[in-house]
C-alpha cells in the first residue's frame, strides 16, 4: 500500500472469495493456464481463449503447452470457454496474452488491443482489470485503459480500477511454480492495489509485494529479461573473444566462479518470449521519448549475432576435415526455444538452421518435444521421426533431458566417418586424445 494511505475496506475480494462474483483469465497459455487454474482453487473461474480447439483440450484435462498434469484440472472451480460473452459473468478480468514482437523486432500489441476491444465490450460497473502481459511502462494507462473506456462507455477510475501484476512463469520448471513465485501487484489507486493484492494473496503462497503505480510494476517486468539478455550477452560476446584465442569458455567461467559474488551466465541461443523479445519494448519506449539505450541494444546486436557465429565454425570445422559443405549433412537436435518444452515460438534454432543452409549444407531436425505439425506450419520445416545416420555433424542445441544420456559411442553411430558434434549447451565431455571424435562448445 503506498505510504500514508490508509488500508480501504475490501469488497471485491469478498464476492469473489465467496463466490458470488467470478474472476475471467482472458488467455490460457503458458502464463494464463496455470493462473487461472490455481485461483480456481479459491474462487469461480472463467477461463477464456479465443482457440477453441485449445479450449477442447482444456475441458477434457489437457495442458496444450504441455506444462501441466491432467490431476492439475481436478477440483478446479472453472469453466473453458471460447464464448466472449462469458465475460460478462466475471467482475475481476485477468488478461494474460502474448505481447510479440514483429518481424522489425517493433512490439506488436495485436493481441493485447484486441484482448482490451473484447473485454471492454462486457466491462461493468465497479469491475477490476488486471493485465500480466509483458509491456513497456505506461503501456496499461495509456494505450490499455483508453480502450475499455471508449468499449464500455465507462470512466476509468471512478467506473472500474485497473493493475499490474506482471508474469513470472518458467515454462519448464517444476520447481518455480504459480503459487510459489513472490507476486508483484499494482493498482490504479489504493483501493485497487488492496483489492488486487488480496485477490492473488489467496493462492500466491510466496507472498506478494505491492509495487508504487502500475509504470513501476510494468518497468519491473520488463528490466528482469532485459538485464538477463544483457549478461547473457556478455557471456556471448566473451565466447566469440575465447573460441578465437582457443580457450574454453566453460573452463574459464568456472574458474571466475570460484570468485564468491561472480554472477554465473552461460552462453547460447537467446529465443523464447522473455528474454529474445522484452529489451524491445524498452527500446521501442525510449526511441519514443527521444532517447536511444546503447547498452541495450549492444546485447541484443550480440545475442542475435550468435546463430550466424555458430554456422560459420560449423562450415569452418568441415572444411578443416576436408569436406565440401555442399555435400555434407548435419543434424540438428532440439529445436524448441528451451530444454523439455514443446514450444517453437522465436526459437534462435531455426536461425541457426537457416545460417546453415546459407552455406549450402542439408539440414536435418529432430525434437521429441516439439509437434512436426506445429513446426512445419510455424518455420515450413519437416522434422525427422529419428536420426537417419551418415551425419557429416551434429548440432545438439537443446538440453532436453533426453539427450543427456547421450554418448560419444552414440554420436559415432549417426556419423558419417569422423564424429563432428557441436554442444551448444556444454553437456558432454570434451574430447581429447580421441582421434575420430572432434567436440566444439560454445
Amino acid at each position: 500500500m503506498r505510504a500514508g494511505a490508509n488500508k480501504p475496506l475490501i469488497n471485491m475480494y469478498t464476492d469473489l472469495i465467496e463466490k458470488t462474483k467470478a474472476v475471467s483469465v482472458i488467455g490460457l497459455g503458458y502464463v494464463g493456464l496455470p493462473l487461472a487454474l490455481e485461483l480456481a482453487k479459491k474462487f469461480r473461474v472463467v477461463g477464456y481463449d479465443v482457440n477453441e480447439a485449445r479450449v477442447a483440450m482444456m475441458r477434457r484435462g489437457e495442458d496444450p503447452s504441455e506444462e501441466l498434469e491432467a490431476a492439475d484440472f481436478v477440483d478446479r472451480d472453472i469453466e473453458f470457454t471460447s464464448d466472449p460473452e462469458k465475460l460478462q459473468t466475471a467482475h475481476f478480468h485477468i488478461v494474460a496474452v502474448p505481447t510479440p514482437v514483429d518481424e522489425g523486432c517493433v512490439p506488436n500489441l495485436g493481441p493485447l488491443v484486441s484482448a482490451s476491444t473484447q473485454l471492454g465490450k462486457y466491462l461493468k460497473q465497479d469491475d477490476f482489470v488486471v493485465y500480466e502481459s509483458t509491456v513497456y511502462p505506461g503501456c496499461t494507462e495509456e494505450d490499455c485503459v483508453p480502450i475499455l473506456e471508449r468499449e464500455s462507455g465507462l470512466r476509468f477510475g471512478t467506473d472500474f480500477k485497473v493493475g499490474y501484476s506482471p508474469e513470472r512463469i518458467n515454462p519448464g520448471d517444476k520447481e518455480h511454480t504459480v503459487a510459489n513465485i513472490l507476486k508483484v501487484v499494482s493498482g490504479s489507486d489504493d483501493v485497487a492495489l488492496e483489492e488486487i493484492a488480496a485477490v492473488y494473496g489467496a493462492v500466491i503462497t510466496a507472498g506478494i509485494y505491492r509495487a508504487r503505480s502500475i509504470k513501476v510494476a510494468e518497468a519491473a517486468k520488463v528490466i528482469e529479461n532485459t538485464q538477463r539478455d544483457l549478461n547473457i550477452g556478455f557471456v556471448n560476446e566473451l565466447a566469440i573473444i575465447f573460441d578465437k584465442m582457443g580457450i574454453d569458455t566453460q573452463d574459464v567461467l568456472e574458474a571466475a566462479g570460484t570468485k564468491w559474488n561472480f554472477l554465473r551466465f552461460t552462453p547460447g541461443l537467446v529465443g523464447g518470449h522473455c528474454i529474445g523479445v522484452d529489451p524491445y519494448y524498452l527500446l521501442h519506449k525510449s526511441k519514443e521519448m527521444g532517447l536511444d539505450p546503447q547498452v541495450i541494444m549492444a546485447g541484443r546486436s550480440v545475442n542475435n549475432s550468435i546463430p550466424g557465429f555458430i554456422a560459420k565454425r560449423l562450415v569452418q570445422a568441415l572444411i578443416k576435415l576436408g569436406k565440401s559443405p555442399a555435400e555434407c549433412r548435419v543434424l540438428v537436435m532440439g529445436i524448441t526455444f528451451k530444454e523439455n518444452v514443446s514450444d517453437i515460438r522465436n526459437s534462435k534454432v531455426e536461425d541457426l538452421m537457416r545460417e546453415i543452409e546459407a552455406f549450402s549444407v542439408a539440414v536435418e531436425a529432430v525434437d521429441p518435444h516439439a509437434a512436426p505439425e506445429q513446426v512445419e506450419r510455424h518455420y515450413g520445416r519437416k522434422l525427422v521421426g529419428e536420426p537417419t545416420g551418415d551425419y557429416d555433424a551434429v548440432i545438439v542445441a537443446v538440453a532436453h533431458r533426453d539427450y543427456l544420456k547421450l554418448d560419444a559411442a552414440y554420436f559415432r553411430s549417426i556419423s558419417r566417418d569422423h564424429t563432428l558434434l557441436f554442444d551448444l549447451k556444454a553437456i558432454y565431455p570434451r574430447s581429447e586424445g580421441q582421434a575420430d571424435l572432434t567436440v566444439w562448445r560454445l
